[in-house]
Formats: structure tokens, C-alpha cells, sequence
């Protein structure tokens, strides 16, 4: 009775086709997140200056959950390169005023050094990567 059972299992098998049409699965094709942005240098920049400005504006607003959360990043005032290899960006921000009026803002300027990891006897400097606040305007 077993093997008649197994025949039986076995032959059902192979008119249903399970195993000559088993095959793996196809790979998708791997889209990048977002394909249809238009990235500028400046977002590029504004993505690697971002957790120091957001560590600053904290300081700055202690207690302050609207500005912690709420504060924009408007747009980069200017970028100046400096001697020792490394750019001082300054950037306009916009911080909630208060926590109960979202839509009263503050104009902050931040000013941002970057120093890119550079280690070159030819141009002359030997540092790692760093990104640093270095002076913050409440206007």
C-alpha cells in the first residue's frame, strides 16, 4: 500500500510539473531610490553639514522642542575657500520662534567649517575629515 501511495504521489508530481518547471526566481532590476530627482551641489552639501548644524541649533534652543524639530535650512549665504585647505560655508536657517506659534520664524546665520580628509606632502596638508560649527548669528 505504501509504495502504491508513493507511485501514486511520485506520478502526480510529474503531470502537475512541479519539478520540470521549477525554476528560480528572477532578480528585479535594482532602481535607485530616487531616480527621478534632480540633485545640485548644494543639497549635496547642505546632506553633509546637517547633524553639526542640527547638534548647534539644539544648544542654541535648549528646551525648545519646535525649534529642535522645526528649524529649515533657507539657503548657503556663501562659501569661501581658506588656505589650509578646508571651506567655511554660511548658511541662513529659519528656527521657530516659539513652541505653541509654529509660524513665527527666526533668521539664524550658521557658519560651517569643512575640512575634507587630505594627506599630500605636494599641496601640504596631513588631516582627517571634519565638519565643525564655527560661529553661530542669532539676527
Amino acid at each position: 500500500m505504501k509504495k502504491l501511495i508513493f507511485l501514486f504521489t511520485l506520478s502526480l508530481m510529474f503531470i502537475a510539473g512541479n519539478l520540470v518547471n521549477a525554476k528560480p526566481p528572477e532578480p528585479k532590476e535594482i532602481k535607485p531610490f530616487a531616480e527621478d530627482w534632480y540633485v545640485t551641489p548644494e543639497d549635496i552639501i547642505r546632506d553633509i553639514i546637517f547633524p553639526s548644524i542640527d547638534k548647534r541649533v539644539m544648544e542654541e534652543y535648549p528646551g525648545n522642542d519646535a525649534a529642535t524639530f522645526g528649524w529649515q535650512s533657507q539657503r548657503i549665504v556663501g562659501i569661501v575657500y581658506n588656505n589650509n585647505h578646508s571651506y567655511d560655508i554660511t548658511l541662513k536657517l529659519q528656527v521657530p520662534n516659539k513652541r505653541n506659534s509654529p509660524l513665527e520664524y527666526t533668521d539664524d546665520l550658521v557658519k560651517v567649517r569643512v575640512s575634507p580628509s587630505c594627506d599630500s606632502l605636494k599641496i601640504g596638508c596631513s588631516h582627517g575629515f571634519k565638519v565643525e560649527v564655527i560661529d553661530y548669528e542669532h539676527k
